[in-house]
């Protein structure tokens, strides 16, 4: 799973979207009215030219037969790689870097991400869409990756 993921995340192998959903299809229940990708800030997606988590929203939005809320999510500001950041320092980086840029009152959201390591990526987002209106986000990721602990 590691490497697919690299691969489409860092090596631009796009076609991987597709097999690498139908992950989530099976992990996930029908229970939401639209999803909404974690989004790259412009410049990260000018540098990759495609956002991965869009591409597995993509098929995950065939596949469940919903709308995939493009820009519904916003990154507002260029921000450090989270890579290198404890888990404190990844909130505080993150901390009022995303906006909802659309009318979601009242929606159920399942909001999509690659991978998930500290949760404040997903939990900044979430808290994003739940200010703007949302009644519920469900989160769904690929892997979930534990972070280096310092010893």
């Amino acid at each position: 799973m590691k490497e697919a993921i690299h691969l489409l995340k860092f090596s631009g192998v796009k076609r991987l979207a597709k097999p690498l959903g139908n992950f989530i299809v099976e992990l996930v229940e029908d229970e939401f009215d639209a999803l909404v990708a974690v989004p790259l800030h412009i410049k990260r997606l000018r540098e990759r030219e495609f956002n991965q988590s869009a591409l597995l929203c993509h098929h995950l939005s065939r596949k469940f037969n919903k709308p995939l809320l493009h820009n519904a999510l916003t990154k507002n500001r260029e921000t450090f790689l989270q890579t290198s950041l404890s888990g404190e320092e990844r909130r505080r980086n993150l901390k009022g870097a995303f906006s909802a840029s659309r009318d979601i009152g009242g929606m159920r959201l399942l909001l999509v991400d690659d991978v998930i390591t500290t949760g404040a990526t997903v939990n900044e987002c979430s808290a994003t869409l739940k200010r703007a209106g949302a009644k519920e986000i469900i989160v769904t990721a690929l892997a979930r990756s534990m972070p280096k602990m310092n010893t």
